[in-house]
């Protein structure tokens, strides 16, 4: 076994499907978690920093995912690691995870198992806007304050000297 993962010269969103859709019917779809009405999709997969990130949705949890890009090569990682990335949306906790024809990837659950009341239409754009948000800029309001505990002071002051709010 190598001590180099090779990145993925091709976005993997078909490969990720093809992968645990064979997970699924060997192994998962016995367990109770498993939602059969969910279907199992790679969702938003794109290259940031050389990297193809995304959510992984299968009917037994919403994960988003990290691989190699092309021309990447990561250090084997002990699996079940956990490493810290910062994106854009904030730095995230990963578990370095391995799975046959796949290789290894990082990968931080969002839900596991997936609420029962998830309707399918529900749980795909869940995932589409999971791997939108994990690359999206935090969107701050310019005109707050900076510490919002001295605008409840200020709310508190403004009460106490107008007796009509």
């Amino acid at each position: 076994m190598s001590d180099v993962i090779a990145g993925h010269a091709q976005n993997p969103t078909e490969l990720l499907e093809q992968v645990f859709s064979q997970i699924a019917a060997d192994e998962m779809c016995k367990l109770p978690f498993y939602r059969d009405h969910i279907p199992l999709r790679a969702c938003g997969f794109q290259l940031f920093e050389q990297q193809w990130i995304g959510a992984l949705l299968t009917p037994w949890m919403l994960s988003l995912v990290v691989l190699p890009g092309p021309q990447q090569s990561w250090q084997r990682r002990i699996v079940g690691e956990r490493l810290m990335l910062a994106l854009p949306c904030g730095t995230i906790g990963f578990t370095v995870s391995e799975i046959a024809g796949c290789g290894q990837y990082l990968s931080r659950s969002l839900m596991s198992p997936l609420d029962t009341a998830l309707g399918a239409e529900q749980a795909v754009q869940l995932a589409e806007q999971s791997a939108r948000m994990a690359l999206s800029l935090p969107v701050v309001d310019a005109d707050a304050p900076a510490n919002p505990r001295r605008r409840a002071l200020f709310s508190k002051v403004t009460q106490m000297t107008n007796p009509h709010a």
